[in-house]
C-alpha cells in the first residue's frame, strides 16, 4: 500500500513595515546594542503598529499572499491552525478570526499554544489529518504580536522579541517528500521559569494584577537557556540519530531564532555548519510561533526538492521538539 505523507507546498510570511532597532531600546532601558548582540544575537526586530490591530491580522496577510501565490482558492482549505501566544482574544480562536478575514468559509480551525514550539506542534497535528485523507490541504500558521506582552521597561525581555506572521500549505503526497519524522515533548515543571503570571483562570486580570506587570512575558533568563541549550540539541541530534541521518545529509537546520548562542550549540551538536543553518534572528528577534516559517520563507529560493531539513525549537511550557521533512518542490 502506498504510503501517504504531508508535504509543505507553500509557505509564505509576513512583518509589521515597523522597525524597532537597538538604538532605539538604548533610549528606552538601560541597555546597548554590543549588550543585546552578545547575549541575543538581535539587531532589530518588527512591531504591529495601529489601534485594533492584533495577530490575526498579520497572519491574515501571510494566508491571503500564500493562497494568491500557490493559486489556491479559499474554498479549498479543510484545515487552519494558528500557533500563538497572543491572541486577538480568550476567544473565539484567532484560527477562526483568520478564515473570516481571508474568505476560507469551509476549514475547521483552532488555535496551538505550545509557545515557541507551537508551530511544529501544529505542523504535526496538521500532518495527521493531511495523512488520513481527512482533509486534502490545511494551513498552518505561526504568528505572534509578542510586542502586546512585552514590557519595554525591562532590559531582559524587551530586547528579544518581534512581531510577525508565517502561513504555511500542506497537501498530501506519495512521493518520498514531506513530514518523515517527528519527536515532541513537554515538561510542565518548566512553568515556573517562563510565563505570563495573569490573565488566566488562577489570576484574572485586575487592578492589582495590571499595577503589578503581571500581564507581560516572565522568564528566569539562566534557567530556561540553559534547559533550552541542552533540549533543543537534544531532539534535533535525536531525530538525525533515529533516521541514520548523518551531518553531511542535511541540506539545512531550521532552528528557532531565540537566542543565537541557542542556535549555536544545536548546531554544534548535530555537527552541521554555519553555511547549513538558517538564521535571521538579527533581524527579526524571537517572533516565537513566526521564526520557523519566516526562516523557510526567507530561504525557499534556496531550497530544492529532496533537501532533508530539521526544524527544532524549544519553547515555555517547557515545550521543545524537532521535525525531520524532505523538501516538496
Amino acid at each position: 500500500m502506498t504510503r501517504i505523507r504531508a508535504a509543505i507546498t507553500g509557505i509564505q510570511g509576513w512583518v509589521p513595515p515597523y522597525i524597532l532597532t537597538n538604538k532605539e531600546l538604548e533610549a528606552m532601558v538601560d541597555t546597548s546594542d554590543e549588550w543585546i548582540m552578545s547575549r541575543t544575537g538581535i539587531k532589530e526586530r518588527h512591531i504591529l503598529k495601529g489601534i485594533g490591530l492584533g495577530t490575526s491580522d498579520m497572519a491574515a496577510e501571510a494566508v491571503k499572499a500564500l493562497l494568491e501565490k500557490t493559486g489556491t482558492s479559499p474554498d479549498e482549505i479543510g484545515m487552519v491552525i494558528c500557533a500563538t501566544v497572543t491572541p486577538d482574544m480568550i476567544f473565539p480562536a484567532t484560527a477562526n478570526i483568520v478564515c473570516d478575514k481571508t474568505g476560507i468559509k469551509k476549514a475547521f480551525g483552532f488555535d496551538m499554544n505550545a509557545a515557541c514550539s507551537g508551530l511544529l506542534y501544529a505542523l504535526v497535528t496538521a500532518s495527521k489529518y493531511v495523512e488520513t485523507g481527512t482533509v486534502k490541504k490545511a494551513i498552518v500558521i505561526g504568528a505572534d504580536k509578542m510586542s502586546s506582552i512585552t514590557d519595554y521597561t525591562s532590559r531582559e525581555t524587551c530586547v528579544l522579541f518581534g512581531d510577525a506572521a508565517g502561513a504555511i500549505l500542506m497537501e498530501p503526497t506519495t512521493e518520498e517528500v514531506g513530514i518523515m519524522d517527528s519527536i515532541m515533548h513537554s515538561d510542565g515543571s518548566g512553568r515556573f521559569y517562563l510565563h505570563m503570571k495573569a490573565g488566566g483562570s488562577v489570576r484574572p486580570p485586575s487592578y492589582e494584577t495590571i499595577d503589578a506587570k503581571e500581564h507581560f512575558v516572565f522568564q528566569e533568563g539562566q534557567p530556561v537557556f540553559k534547559f533550552a541549550v541542552t533540549k533543543m540539541a537534544d531532539v534535533a541530534a535525536e531525530i538525525m540519530a533515529r533516521n541514520n541521518l548523518k551531518s553531511e545529509d542535511i541540506s539545512y537546520l531550521v532552528p528557532h531564532q531565540a537566542n543565537l548562542r541557542i542556535i549555536d550549540a544545536t548546531a554544534r551538536r548535530m555537527g552541521v555548519g554555519t553555511e547549513q543553518v538558517m538564521i535571521n534572528i538579527e533581524r527579526y528577534g524571537n517572533t516565537t510561533g513566526g521564526t520557523i516559517p519566516l526562516c523557510l520563507w526567507e530561504w525557499e529560493n534556496k531550497l530544492k526538492k529532496g533537501d532533508n531539513i530539521i526544524l527544532a525549537a524549544f519553547g515555555g511550557g517547557f515545550t521543545w521538539g524537532s521535525i525531520w521533512l524532505k523538501w516538496a518542490y
